[in-house]
């Protein structure tokens, strides 16, 4: 592997305060809307995932970090993509399979997805969405890169018969 345990943490690090930070942005804009057009009170937590903290602010703060743990897990499982014996569908299932894992039950509980079973499909169809855009897009970069590094082999081996 390319990348040191300490490397790959302090992405983890960085994705959390990234993704904690995102969250509380777009969770504070929502609630100063919804607040600002006459309904007071109101907190970016569904109403379950809200009763099982003693205060709103606690779910709220818990919430954000739930966010956060998505972003650290997203940028720490990309080691999997480092270890070179494997080939790039595998390495691709492997992060699939372990983001999802925690995505899911994360979404589970942020969204009460045992009281709403219906959204668990659309919630993992969201997520296979998502993670396809982001394969074809990692594909298509993997693609050109081994090209240019063919064109400057060639040139190389051009040079060296010249």
């Amino acid at each position: 592997m390319k990348d040191s345990v300490k490397e790959i943490l302090k992405r983890g690090a960085v994705s959390f305060a990234i993704s904690a930070m995102a969250g509380l942005t777009v969770n504070l804009i929502i609630d100063v809307i919804v607040n600002a057009a006459g309904r007071d009170g109101f907190i970016s937590v569904s109403p379950e995932t809200r009763a099982l903290f003693p205060t709103p602010a606690i779910a709220a703060y818990v919430n954000v970090l739930l966010y956060g743990l998505i972003g650290a897990t997203f940028a720490t499982m990309t080691f999997i993509f480092e270890i070179e014996r494997l080939g790039f569908v595998i390495q691709s299932i492997l992060y699939f399979l372990m983001t999802s894992a925690v995505l899911v039950v994360i979404t589970a509980f942020i969204w009460q997805l045992h009281r709403y079973p219906q959204a668990l499909i659309p919630t993992i169809a969201g997520y296979a969405v998502t993670f396809l855009i982001m394969g074809v897009n990692q594909y298509r970069t993997l693609k050109r890169d081994v090209r240019d590094i063919n064109r400057e082999l060639e040139a190389a081996e051009e040079d060296a018969q010249a």
